[in-house]
C-alpha cells in the first residue's frame, strides 16, 4: 500500500465511526489532530520511559496511531505528505549537521 491508499483506508475508518459528521464528539479539525498526533508520539516515547527498551507489538501500535494521524492531519490540511517528505529529504541533504 503507498501513502495515498493508506490515507484513504484511513478515512474510510474515521467516516465509519462518524467522525467526520458534523455533530461528532470527536471533531477532526486540524487543531484536535494535531494534538491527537502530539498525544500519540508521547505514548511512543512513554515505552522506552524507564528501561530504554519497548515491546515491538505494543510500539508497532502506537507508531501506526501516529501514523494514521499524520496522514490524516496531512490530508484534511491539503498537504501532500509524499511530496512534502521528499522535498525535505532533499534540503536535508544539503544541510550541515
Amino acid at each position: 500500500m503507498n501513502i495515498r491508499e493508506l490515507t484513504q483506508a484511513m478515512h474510510a475508518f474515521v467516516s465509519a465511526k462518524g467522525w467526520y459528521a458534523p455533530n461528532s464528539p470527536r471533531p477532526q479539525t486540524p487543531r484536535n489532530l494535531a494534538a491527537s498526533l502530539a498525544i500519540e508520539a508521547a505514548e511512543v516515547l512513554e515505552h522506552y520511559q524507564w528501561d530504554g527498551s519497548a515491546d515491538p507489538t505494543a510500539l508497532a501500535g502506537e507508531l501506526a496511531d501516529v501514523a494514521l494521524y499524520l496522514l490524516q492531519l496531512a490530508s484534511i490540511t491539503g498537504v501532500d505528505l509524499e511530496q512534502a517528505i521528499l522535498e525535505k529529504l532533499r534540503e536535508n541533504y544539503g544541510r550541515e549537521w
